[in-house]
Formats: C-alpha cells, sequence, structure tokens
C-alpha cells in the first residue's frame, strides 16, 4: 500500500460529509508540508471553511496554475469526490507513484506548476442534502426580506429523517401511477383513468391562507443560487432566478472571486457540477462566431480529449445549453473564469446518466433534461431497478400532514443515481475526470531561462547572453481572448549582481509575452500542403555587459506566470 492510499478516507468510493473532507485534506496537508498549502478560503454562516488546497514545488513562489472546484449546488456532491480524486493524483505525480491513465510528458509539466483545488464551494448546502435529503440548489438559507407570502419549507414530515417529495390525490393532479413501475409517477396522459396525484415536495407551507397551495419553487427556501451570482454579465431578479442581492452577496461566491483574482497566474479552470454527462465550453451568452479563433482551437483540442477519456460530449454554452434559446444565463461561475481571469475554463456535468438508461440523443443537449416522455421515465425507473438496487424509487408511505390531511410521503430520493452516480460507478467517474484534467492543466506555459553565454569584453566587463523560453503549450498570456486584460502583464528580466555591477538599463528589463508550441485543433496548421512554423516567437534573447566578479541572478518574472530564476557565475 502506497502512503497516498494509507491516506485515503474513502472519497473515491463515498460521498464524504464535512468532517470527513475536512479530514482528508489536513491528511494530506500534515504528510506533505512542503507540497500542499491548505487554506480556509472563507466561511460559511454556519461555520465551515470553505478549503482550497494547492499542490506543487516551491509554494512560496507562484508558478503557472490550475484550479478545479466543485459542489458549488448542494446535491452535486459528485464534484468533491473528482476534486479529491484530482489532487490525490497530482500528489501521486509529484511523489512519483504510478498513474498509468496520464501520459508521462504530462507529468513532467504538472511537476513544474501549481494546482488549487476547491472540493466544496458549498458545505452548508452538501451538509444538508447528505444528512436530510432535502432539496438545496446552493445553499440552506433564506435572507431575503419579502417573507410574507406562501411558500414551501423543507421539513421531515414523516419522521424517517430525510425530506424528500409528498404525493396527494387530486382530481386536478398532473400525475398518474405508472403501470409498468408500481410506485413511479408520470405524466398524465388523456387516456389516464386515476387516480390522479399532486406533487409536493416534503415540508410545511410557510404563511398559508388554510385553502390556497403555493406552487413549489427550487428556490423557495433557500435564495441564493450561487452560480448565479458570480460578477460576470450579473443580472438582478427577475431576469436572472437566484442571482442574489447584488453581485457576489454570498460569502461563498466572494471567497471564490477574491482566491482567484489574487491568483492571476491560473491558466485553466475546471468547474465541477453534476448531473449529464457533457463538458460545457464558453461562450455562454454569443454564438461561436464570436469565439476567438486560438480559444476556439483550444476548445476543439479539449472535446477531442473529452470524448476519447470521459465519453461524454464538449457542447457550446450559448448554442446547445441555454434553457431558453437566446436567453443567456447571467452570473455563472465559468463565465467569470474565462471572460475575467483569461482562463481556459469549463464546466462538467458528471454522470451520464441519460446514456446509461439508453435515453435518446437531442438536438440540443439542454432538452436532454426536459424532453422526457413517460417511456423514458420508465427507462430510468427500470435502470434504477436494475443498476442501483432500487435507491431512487422509495416506497410511499401515508401520513397525515399538519396542513394538508392524508397525503403520501416517499417517492423519489435523487440524490444517488439521479444527481450523483451510484457509489460503485465513483472510481471510474474519478479516473476518468482526472486523466482529462490533468492532460488540460498540462498545456500551461513553462517558461525557462536557458544556459547563458559569457563573452569576456575586457577591463573586468562581460557580456551575458541568455534565451527566455516558453517550453509550455499555451503562450505567457494564456487565451487569445484573455492577451487585452490590464493584469496580463508581458515578462520581465531582473538582473541583480552580487558582486558584480550591472548596467542600469539593463537591470530590469520588458520583453513581452511569449508564445506556445501548441495550437490547438483544426487551426489551420496541421494542413499537409503548407506546413510552416512561425519564428522565434517563444524565445527572446536578452544581453547585457556586467564588470566585475562575482553571482549574477537573472530573474524573469509576471504575476501570469510566476517567476524563474537562473543564477550565473563570472
Amino acid at each position: 500500500m502506497s502512503q497516498l492510499d494509507a491516506l485515503a478516507r474513502g472519497f473515491r468510493h463515498d460521498y464524504l460529509r464535512y468532517e470527513a473532507l475536512t479530514d482528508q485534506l489536513k491528511a494530506w496537508a500534515a504528510a506533505f508540508p512542503s507540497l500542499t498549502r491548505l487554506e480556509s478560503l472563507g466561511e460559511t454562516p454556519e461555520g465551515r471553511s470553505i478549503w482550497m488546497l494547492t499542490i506543487g514545488e516551491g509554494l512560496a513562489s507562484p508558478r503557472p496554475a490550475a484550479w478545479v472546484d466543485g459542489n458549488m449546488h448542494a446535491s452535486e456532491v459528485a464534484g468533491s469526490s473528482v476534486a479529491l480524486a484530482i489532487a490525490e493524483d497530482v500528489l501521486r505525480a509529484h511523489l512519483g507513484e504510478p498513474l498509468d491513465h496520464v501520459p508521462t510528458t504530462a507529468l513532467e509539466v504538472l511537476r513544474s506548476i501549481h494546482v488549487h483545488v476547491v472540493p466544496r464551494i458549498s458545505p452548508d448546502g452538501a451538509e444538508a442534502v447528505l444528512t436530510t435529503g432535502r432539496y438545496v440548489r446552493s445553499v440552506p438559507r433564506d435572507l431575503r426580506a419579502n417573507r410574507e407570502h406562501a411558500r414551501w419549507i423543507a421539513q421531515d414530515v414523516d419522521g424517517d429523517g430525510l425530506a424528500l417529495v409528498m404525493r396527494q390525490q387530486d382530481p386536478t393532479g398532473e400525475y398518474v401511477e405508472s403501470a409498468v413501475h408500481p410506485g413511479l409517477l408520470v405524466p398524465r396522459e388523456l387516456e389516464d383513468a386515476g387516480p390522479f396525484y399532486k406533487i409536493y415536495p416534503e415540508g410545511v407551507i410557510e404563511a398559508w391562507d388554510g385553502h390556497s397551495i403555493p406552487d413549489p419553487h427550487f428556490l423557495a427556501d433557500n435564495e441564493p443560487d450561487l452560480n448565479r451570482n458570480f460578477p460576470y454579465h450579473w443580472a438582478p431578479e427577475p431576469d436572472q432566478p437566484g442571482a442574489g442581492r447584488f453581485p457576489l452577496s454570498e460569502p461563498e461566491t466572494r471567497a471564490i472571486v477574491e482566491a482567484a483574482t489574487a491568483r492571476p497566474n491560473i491558466f485553466t479552470w475546471l468547474n465541477l457540477h453534476t448531473f449529464g454527462g457533457v463538458h460545457i465550453r464558453p461562450l455562454g451568452a454569443a454564438p461561436d462566431t464570436k469565439l476567438a479563433p486560438y480559444d476556439r482551437a483550444l476548445f476543439h483540442q479539449l472535446e477531442r480529449w473529452a470524448d476519447e477519456l470521459t465519453g461524454y460530449p464538449t457542447v457550446s454554452g450559448f448554442h446547445q445549453f441555454l434553457y431558453e434559446p437566446e436567453k443567456p444565463l447571467h452570473g455563472d461561475l465559468s463565465d467569470f473564469a474565462y471572460h475575467q481571469r483569461g482562463a481556459l475554463a469549463w464546466v462538467c456535468e458528471l454522470w451520464d446518466l441519460f446514456e446509461q438508461a439508453g435515453l435518446p440523443r437531442r438536438a440540443r443537449f439542454v432538452e436532454r433534461y426536459t424532453h422526457l416522455d413517460r417511456e423514458d421515465l420508465e427507462k430510468l425507473a427500470a435502470w434504477d431497478r436494475d443498476h442501483n438496487d432500487g435507491a431512487v424509487l422509495r416506497p410511499w408511505t401515508k401520513v397525515t400532514h399538519p396542513q394538508l390531511g392524508e397525503v403520501e410521503v416517499g417517492g423519489v430520493d435523487p440524490r444517488f443515481g439521479l444527481w450523483n452516480p451510484p457509489r460503485a460507478r465513483l472510481p471510474e467517474v474519478c479516473r476518468a475526470q482526472s486523466a482529462l484534467y490533468l492532460r488540460v492543466a498540462a498545456l500551461c506555459p513553462r517558461v525557462v531561462i536557458e544556459a547563458p553565454t559569457i563573452e569576456p569584453l575586457g577591463d573586468g566587463l562581460h557580456r551575458v547572453g541568455v534565451d527566455v523560453v516558453n517550453l509550455g503549450y499555451l503562450p505567457t498570456y494564456g487565451l487569445e481572448s484573455a492577451r487585452s486584460l490590464p493584469w496580463n502583464e508581458p515578462l520581465h528580466v531582473d538582473a541583480v549582481g552580487e558582486g558584480v555591477d550591472v548596467e542600469l538599463a539593463d537591470a530590469h528589463r520588458a520583453i513581452g509575452h511569449l508564445e506556445g508550441w501548441g495550437r490547438g485543433r483544426w487551426s489551420g496548421t496541421g494542413a499537409l500542403y503548407f506546413q510552416r512554423s512561425r519564428g522565434s516567437v517563444s524565445r527572446a534573447r536578452v544581453s547585457l555587459v556586467v564588470r566585475g566578479k562575482g553571482t549574477l541572478r537573472l530573474r524573469v518574472r509576471s504575476c501570469r506566470v510566476g517567476e524563474v530564476e537562473r543564477v550565473v557565475e563570472l
């Protein structure tokens, strides 16, 4: 058993609660203090830390970095397991342990960068879902001032410790029980004879008038959707449900933005969600014709790896993932990461349940969530019965509701099988997503200072020449669309003498950005009929004159790529 195996707390096979997740992160930080830094980005209203684990060598000095986060939506706990699996695999890369699903060349790059892992953005929300089963979009709180209207409050009605759903017979009900799968409710059709049912959240109605039952809403008692609260392209209610009272009104979103903004060296960003089995790439609010050509080629490369390694398709957020065509979502994290932080950012909706159950593909991927007929629901029920031990479909239990009278409680527990993969399927999901993510992280730029040339000029003078080279796939500015961001500063060279004097003009010099060798996929550079390389776009020559004998320290740095140093003895 390897050292990492001995430290594992079971996240590849189970969904960890907050204390166990914290224990896992602290175990790694204690075992590998020179490779890890564990910090709390902020604290939730219920007193839980939003943990970030940074992995890499030379943590005191910035390097190109990759970011992964998960579990921003409370029920989507598989994101935490995948993020922890990625962290463990990065540690394996540094420790030299076997990692056969990642190319050796990628491992070399991974050891030269930093990786930031935020496994659980919403620890309060995840804890509520894991312990009570209640539906929480992001966080289990509601601070809105308008509280006098009738609304549903999730609550355990039958005393089993869970808050799932309730059904009540009603001649106006929209649902009927399936003849194929007893207990499964399906949309009512004209030929159905009944009985018919209404479906409500398990809970009670706040501010009820005793007669009119309010429509259930996914934000009824948990106001903000964290993935609508980020500052890029933010819009208030009612234009964007769940937006929050203002951009970054929530401590969780503010913690993420403050951490990312303090780290301009983040080049790639994976935002983990569930479910669907799809990767969603920019642009989210405009067609692909508005996507910068180099960025488009990079996402084509991501698409190829995603298809090969995960089996999930990669789709445009604008073309394939708008709930209403040409009505973009506002304030989501991936837009912030791509547009404001200049990162190669994408979303993964983990768990390809539709494929597992044999449901048909749709012209627009998002329609797989909405275009479900009775036969499709019965396929899902059959999959749950045959491949998930019936964990999703729960028996109905009659109870007397304090407000509605006789109801039945149970129905669907979507946590393990619908919202997230069954525990037995977690290992394969973790492995496939790590294989993809670590390849993309390995695209980061790699700036090095090559061996110097030293030419004596007489009278104690020497001419020192070095080449500063980017060996990485990405240019030092990252994305084409990010080059104009004001903080995306070019590289500078500092020359500091110890026992030698450096000409003032040579002490601090701008050398600009350096291109990478990667061109993405379908950029046109692979055409057999005209294969040509660019010139010396990935290297810059620095020549300076120094006087005396001693040590010359050459440092190349920018906030975008951090710092590299080379020592020259004269």
